[in-house]
């Protein structure tokens, strides 16, 4: 069955248009956080396995990291281990711990390993833990002021932030022409296991492997003003300003600051985009206009 002409024409339009973007992109190492929530859309994940497949196949070197939120929440509700949260930071003890890691090193992270096999790529999934990629540490936080329903708390148990990546790991993955898919689970010298913000991993990664792009995605459209309009390009500085003018808030804040690091690590630039939107990696990539909101050091 042959194409109609002008469907024809259409797909060629859109190859063309498309090269400039993989010529430069080529070769480059873009990291890629997915959201637990956006999983649970079929299609969308589907459509995202299919965007990283491309993007290995046209060249470029696509590492993915994922949370993992909802489904951890689900498992504890199942097993009646209640889950507390402060300052957006879930409560992790040792039984939670488990299942955190069960669910975001097991099932989580083989269904995304599952869905880019299926979809023609060679992906492998990853923890921290596996060759000590990730050596995690205690999060640092200000413990006079957390709170929970209890009352004061001064102890979020096993919940880390990144000390140092091994990038041999990952690069020796890479130059195998495999796709890293990572779990946000990090251990210490000891060999507790942490729990880490996956936002936070992702910006870590895209700063120690010299990225051209880190990629968040939400289930918002990108960093909105205070009257809920798109901010569709900024600067680090711009960022700072609208930390300090309360226009970003809450969850968004850790998604941003993260950004905002790996830029001023040497991150070329990094986007927060709407998982919600089919093939959303793609459109940013592969088009001049682009989705969601770009943060640079460079004025849009």
């Amino acid at each position: 069955m042959s194409l109609d002409k002008a469907k024809a024409l259409d797909i060629a339009r859109v190859l063309t248009e498309a090269l400039p973007y993989i010529q430069r992109f080529t070769r480059k190492t873009i990291v890629t956080k997915l959201g637990g929530s956006a999983m649970k859309d079929v299609a969308l994940f589907d459509s995202f396995a299919r965007d990283i497949v491309l993007m290995k196949l046209v060249g470029m070197n696509p590492i993915v990291v994922h949370g993992g939120g909802p489904q951890i929440g689900d498992l504890l509700n199942r097993l009646n281990i209640p889950t507390q949260f402060i300052d957006g930071l879930r409560v992790t003890d040792k039984k939670t711990m488990e299942v955190v890691e069960m669910v975001l090193g097991g099932s989580i992270n083989k269904e995304i390993v599952s869905s880019i096999n299926r979809s023609g790529g060679s992906a492998v999934g990853l923890t921290g833990k596996d060759g000590q990629l990730i050596r995690a540490k205690p999060i640092q936080v200000d413990s006079s002021h957390l709170q929970s329903e209890s009352g004061k708390v001064t102890d979020i148990s096993y919940v880390g932030e990144v000390e140092q990546i091994d990038t041999a790991i990952l690069n020796t993955i890479l130059d195998s022409h495999f796709i890293p898919v990572i779990a946000p689970i990090g251990v210490d010298s000891d060999g507790n296991t942490y729990n880490i913000n996956a936002d936070l991993v992702a910006g870590e990664l895209a700063s120690v492997m010299e990225a051209e792009k880190l990629i968040l995605l939400t289930n918002t459209e990108g960093l909105l003003d205070k009257k809920g309009s798109l901010l569709s390009g900024l600067t680090v500085g711009d960022v700072d300003s609208l930390i300090k003018d309360g226009t970003i808030t809450e969850g968004m804040l850790p998604k941003v600051k993260c950004a905002a690091d790996a830029i001023s690590a040497g991150v070329t630039s990094a986007h927060i985009l709407d998982g919600r939107v089919p093939h959303a990696v793609l459109l940013e990539i592969f088009t001049s206009a682009g989705v969601g909101t770009l943060i640079s050091n460079i004025n849009n």
